[in-house]
């Protein structure tokens, strides 16, 4: 997929349907035996519907032509009995596929889940999340029916229409001739239809996407549209979406209709000519009244099982464009993958080393965008390293590749001499804590959120850590202290509050190398002097990256590296920085001059 916004469709390429549609229900097959039990009961009840008609016509050409009425009760009798057993065997079966499909609905989208979940921040990067959202959640529960239809609909209605035809041929093969001389103009006919709706639904599917990535990004931002004004604005831009939702699913629509029309105009062809050809030509010396009323019944079990079809295949044109965009993400390989021979990682000292590391985003796109070039240096177990620069410069890339959320593309990132590339990613992140300025509280406690960096912590653990950067005194203040619950993004907690949260979260974990990109840019000066003290304890012996705007919190760094253009322009300690009056020096004094 192409890398988009609410603006722009997403693009998809060409698949074999054949290919998508024995992809989707190879899931049914996990469910065998249930599905063995489910046909079984089709198998009674098709039987049941063939017999109808003939006892129809036994009804009427030997009982009913006869006046033997005590025959025809016992006839009537054992119908009715045939037909309550019908209808047991449908509601069994409706049921059962209700339980089946809901599991298969649940199996696909933990299977989304769960691979969306082991791609790269690339794959992120590129999309906005209601995008995602729509193929996890809309374009899953869309399969529903089709997995049903597939077992209660596809199987018995395809055996019903062999078996209509089957015995309208011995019963009289001129009749059943007539009867489906029109399936050929059928065919034509939902070839077509099926041919331009399946490319209507594809653009509706992309518009839906469109209108959820928007309305993700809208609610996310609210504060900043109500404190801008721009309702208006964003009211125009909702409007534009939904009317290309309307339209699109409108356009689909108008040809998914022509499905039914197609089939309704085949099948009044076709009793014309069966009528046609069985009084006209052949006539009622040849043909008995019974025959003729049990082969109108006949064409009508043949046409509404085909009429029963074209709907199931227009359900499944409509919905196999879900199905291709959910195997779309499946099949979107992970960039950041173990290979095959890795080893784990064992507890490391906290040596790192870059050596000859270049990358660059977005490579081999329009969009390609260089950010390192041939960048080494070595950090000891234990230093503090800060990283300073402009916007843009490759800081937060620097500390991305050393947690490997990107592969580099030139040069070799070694931990304690391990190759990143030659050890499991898991062993690796288990050994690193990391922190940004946009740190995420999730819906729940604060236990919760602080546990989440080390779920079997233990609660001295967890109020040692909230201790080390002052956040126990203002939890305690806390309804409920610990156990208080936090609403989604932390709404109600002042920015400084969810930063601490989120910095007690990381220093749990005791990681052996640290990453703190702007961790204290959002915290008042008076809390940051009392979190600096905190991170000071906590991080003795540990290897650290600090990424810094504000110099005044990197005074103590062992060392500072001034990163500008891709590369290391200078690097030492604050003193040795300020003493060569270089790069650093000038950020140095343009910052505290803009102070003053």
């Amino acid at each position: 997929m192409a890398v988009n916004s609410y603006r722009e469709d997403e693009f998809m390429e060409n698949t074999d349907k054949k290919k998508i549609f024995r992809r989707l229900f190879s899931y049914l097959l996990e469910y065998k035996a249930i599905l063995i039990g489910v046909l079984l009961c089709m198998a009674v009840t098709v039987a049941i519907s063939l017999v109808n008609p003939l006892l129809i016509e036994e009804a009427i050409d030997h009982y009913i032509a006869n006046k033997d009425m005590k025959g025809l009760m016992g006839l009537g009798l054992f119908a009715l009995g045939l037909n309550i057993i019908f209808i047991i065997m449908v509601k069994i079966r409706m049921y059962v596929m209700a339980v089946v499909s809901n599991k298969i609905l649940l199996r696909i989208r933990q299977d989304l889940y769960e691979h969306i979940q082991t791609l790269s921040f690339s794959f992120f990067d590129s999309r906005p999340t209601g995008k995602i959202l729509a193929r996890i959640i809309g374009d899953v529960n869309s399969l529903r029916d089709v997995l049903v239809n597939v077992v209660t609909t596809l199987i018995p209605e395809l055996i019903t229409v062999i078996g209509v035809v089957v015995i309208m041929l011995i019963k009289d093969w001129r009749l059943a001739l007539a009867s489906l001389s029109t399936i050929p103009l059928m065919i034509g006919g939902i070839w077509f239809v099926q041919t331009a709706s399946h490319k209507r639904w594809q653009i509706f599917r992309k518009k839906s996407s469109n209108l959820n990535a928007y309305v993700h990004e809208d609610i996310a931002g609210m504060n900043v549209v109500q404190s801008f004004g721009a309702e208006e604005e964003t009211r125009e831009i909702f409007g534009n979406l939904t009317d290309e939702h309307q339209q699109s699913f409108v356009d689909a629509v108008r040809y998914a209709d022509m499905f039914g029309p197609v089939i309704d105009f085949c099948w009044g062809i076709g009793a014309m000519m069966l009528y046609l050809v069985g009084v006209r030509f052949l006539g009622f010396e040849k043909v008995s009244v019974g025959l003729l009323v049990a082969f109108g019944t006949y064409i009508n079990m043949f046409w509404n099982p085909i009429m029963n079809l074209s709907n199931f295949y227009n359900n499944l044109v409509t919905n196999l464009t879900a199905a291709e965009r959910i195997f779309d993400i499946l099949d979107t390989k992970a960039d950041i993958v173990d290979a095959a021979d890795v080893t784990e990682l064992p507890e490391v000292q906290g040596r790192v080393e870059f050596s000859h590391v270049s990358f660059t985003y977005d490579k081999g796109t329009p969009a390609e965008t260089k950010v390192l070039s041939d960048v080494s240096f070595v950090v000891e177990p234990g230093e503090t390293i800060a990283l300073v620069g402009p916007t843009g410069a490759g800081k937060t890339t620097i500390v991305n590749l050393i947690s490997r959320f990107y592969d580099i593309e030139d040069g070799v990132i070694s931990v304690d001499g391990y190759d990143l590339t030659k050890i499991s990613i898991e062993s690796l992140r288990r050994q690193m804590g990391v922190m940004t300025q946009d740190n995420f509280i999730f819906h729940g406690t604060v236990r919760e959120n602080i546990l989440y960096g080390k779920l079997d912590a233990t609660d001295e653990e967890m109020i040692a850590a909230a201790k080390a950067v002052n956040a126990h005194e203002f939890i305690m203040k806390m309804e409920k202290g610990y156990d208080t619950e936090l609403k989604e993004h932390g709404a109600g907690l002042s920015i400084g509050q969810r930063q601490l949260i989120a910095f007690a979260r990381t220093m749990i974990s005791m990681p052996k190398i640290l990453i703190l990109d702007e961790a204290t840019s959002s915290i008042d000066t008076h809390t940051e002097i009392l979190v600096q003290k905190g991170i000071e304890a906590l991080l003795s012996g540990r290897t650290s990256f600090v990424i810094a705007h504000r110099l005044s919190t990197i005074q103590n760094a062992d060392r500072i590296f001034v990163i500008d253009q891709g590369c290391i322009l200078e690097q030492g300690s604050p003193a040795e920085l300020m003493k060569k009056k270089g790069a650093y020096y000038d950020l140095y004094m343009a910052q505290f001059a803009g102070l003053e």
